[in-house]
């Protein structure tokens, strides 16, 4: 008898009522029939999903953990229907050595609720081979903090490991132009102005731009595989797009905090609507229209505390908790019909599980594993920050009403999430 069935499931876009069997942590059947099982969830026709994939977040642990850390930020992406994350390298001490690595893994196998991998950084350059090893995500680079000469240096690297590598590494970028982010900020920081709305000239669209086409022209000088992370303007998808045609070997990302606002929500939040890259002026934003020029959606989850996010706009942290606003917000539009089921599995499952091969994740198939979130479109609710599972008690999107909730939260055959209420789980590290 197997371990879970889960009965009365409808699957999108086909809107058919499947069983689904589930073995040791794994799917072994789907069905038009009911399944025997030693426990037997009824999913009462609400739609299940693959779980979903979150491919940008910062979990702040180590070393900054009263922002957040493995065990409150996994669970409120186990609030928010995420099953598996890849955090970011900026932590303390970064994650650009195999010791910082080790022990950032420690710590994420002790604290987190669902699966996880880390992107690495690639600025320590010694350490570059001995990080490939261990099997990141990706190496991060944050270009707004590079020379173009230390740019080339860390792509070289990187490229030096294909030789003994089949599986090219990815390199993650955070693509704003160092020298045009330091001119503009100083430039505006020297007009003494603080009204918020200032930041997103501080840091334009084409810091944006200028730096995804030099990503594509070292992409193409050394043959890797390159991913933008939180593209803002649609010039860039169009830069990013025509370099795929090209041949470039490339993908995207979009937030959701860069498609559904705009720079006038500084105005209206403050420093609390900051974040890197700014959000962007209606003329120059990326909307939902664009979607189809996306890979992938991330949500950048990047907490910080109240205190530190009122200060000012130039002394605030950049960044927007977003793991447990994202789904809600894209079911919303889905009930709207401006977006489809489609949508949101290819840019929140199957997409991030193909590009940073997570090979067992993204799909609801036999042999996967049984990490699903399960979704009720009728049911309503307002944005209230304080309710939230991370320790991030913000967001510009407070108040916004959704229709469309996560209810359920299943990894690898356990509940860790139902009707809001997270439970204690054994997260595993996706890449062993």
């Amino acid at each position: 008898m197997l371990d879970l069935c889960l009965s009365n499931c409808k699957i999108v876009p086909e809107n058919i009522t499947r069983y689904i069997g589930v073995d040791g942590g794994k799917i072994v059947s789907i069905k038009n029939h009911p399944i025997s099982a030693e426990k037997i969830i009824d999913v009462s026709e609400n739609i299940i999903l693959p779980g979903l994939i979150d491919a940008h977040v910062h979990m702040r642990d180590p070393g900054l953990t009263y922002k957040e850390d493995f065990r409150t930020g996994t669970k409120a992406a186990a609030a928010g229907g995420f099953t598996t994350v890849l955090d970011m390298p900026n932590t303390k001490p970064v994650t650009n050595t195999t010791r910082a690595y080790m022990e950032k893994l420690k710590i994420a196998e002790r604290k987190c609720v669902v699966d996880f991998g880390f992107h690495v950084g690639a600025d320590n350059l010694d350490q570059i081979q001995k990080l490939a090893s261990l099997k990141p995500a990706s190496f991060k680079i944050f270009m707004d903090l590079y020379e173009d000469d230390f740019l080339i240096k860390m792509f070289s690297e990187i490229s030096d490991l294909t030789e003994n590598n089949d599986n090219k590494p990815i390199i993650s970028l955070h693509a704003e132009d160092n020298k045009i982010v330091d001119h503009c900020t100083q430039l505006k920081r020297s007009e003494g102005k603080l009204n918020p709305n200032i930041y997103t000239e501080a840091r334009p669209s084409q810091a944006e731009e200028v730096a995804v086409s030099k990503a594509i022209l070292l992409a193409k000088k050394f043959n890797l595989n390159i991913h933008i992370c939180h593209a803002s303007v649609k010039r860039s998808l169009d830069l990013i797009n025509n370099a795929k045609n090209d041949g470039c070997n490339i993908t995207s990302e979009i937030t959701p905090h860069h498609l559904f606002l705009d720079s006038e929500y500084l105005t209206k939040f403050g420093s609390f609507a900051k974040t890197n890259p700014p959000l962007r002026k209606v003329a120059d934003k990326i909307s939902l229209k664009d979607l189809h020029l996306a890979d992938v959606i991330g949500t950048d989850h990047a907490p910080h505390t109240i205190g530190e996010k009122e200060h000012n706009i130039w002394d605030a942290p950049p960044g927007i908790p977003g793991l447990e606003t994202t789904l809600p917000l894209l079911l919303t539009k889905v009930n709207q019909n401006k977006m489809s089921f489609v949508d949101v599995k290819r840019l929140l499952c199957e997409n991030p599980a193909r590009i940073f091969n997570i090979h067992n994740k993204g799909f609801i198939k036999e042999g996967m594993d049984a990490d699903f979130v399960v979704v009720d479109m009728k049911k309503r609710d307002v944005i209230k920050p304080e309710n939230f599972q991370s320790k991030a008690h913000y967001s510009p999107f407070e108040g916004k009403k959704v229709r469309g909730l996560p209810i359920m939260t299943i990894l690898r055959g356990e509940v860790v999430m139902y009707d809001g209420t997270v439970f204690e789980a054994n997260g595993k590290y996706v890449y062993n």
